[in-house]
């Protein structure tokens, strides 16, 4: 029990934060509920670095709660008059990112890109527990990053074509 009680410790911020920046308030709640189920029951696979492993396992519960929300969307579709179809790029994960010119730049990359540098930058992940969580190499981690930064650079540059009074664009040296 005590063993739980501090790895409970150890993942519920930076679970809560990883979910409620990417989606709403009560489905991140309720995942978060599932997170720490799922840590009870697999106490023995938890390794020694939780967070990664804890913010795997929320992913997955996100991508069961995607699923879930689309399958009521649908039946509710059959049965009754239709209301708007939820849109699947819809970025919740602005939530600490108020800079609108950086979330429009994350919707240019891949999923994959973006959701790197989520995991990095905001939910402060470092390369070693980022290779634990995507099943890589931290050198491959590292590799990732800095080519999806680059992506990035350029995607936010590409969306300021206004220069500045020097005849360069805003954010380039």
């Amino acid at each position: 029990m005590e063993e739980f009680e501090a790895v409970a410790r150890a993942v519920v911020e930076p679970v809560r934060r990883y979910l409620h920046r990417r989606t709403d308030a009560a489905t991140a709640d309720d995942a978060l509920g599932e997170v720490l189920l799922v840590l009870w029951r697999r106490a023995a696979d938890v390794p020694a670095d939780p967070v990664p492993w804890a913010i795997g396992v929320a992913r997955l519960c996100l991508a069961n709660a995607e699923r879930s929300r689309w399958r009521q969307h649908r039946l509710a579709a059959r049965i009754g008059p239709a209301g708007p179809e939820p849109d699947p790029a819809e970025d919740v994960a602005g939530a600490l990112d108020d800079a609108a010119r950086v979330r429009a730049a994350l919707t240019q990359l891949t999923d994959a890109d973006a959701e790197l540098l989520r995991l990095s930058a905001w939910d402060g992940l470092t390369t070693g527990q980022l290779a634990q969580l995507l099943g890589i190499t931290p050198n491959a981690v590292a590799i990732r990053l800095h080519r999806a930064r680059g992506r990035l650079r350029e995607a936010v540059q590409r969306q300021d074509p206004e220069p500045d009074r020097t005849g360069r664009g805003k954010g380039r040296a």
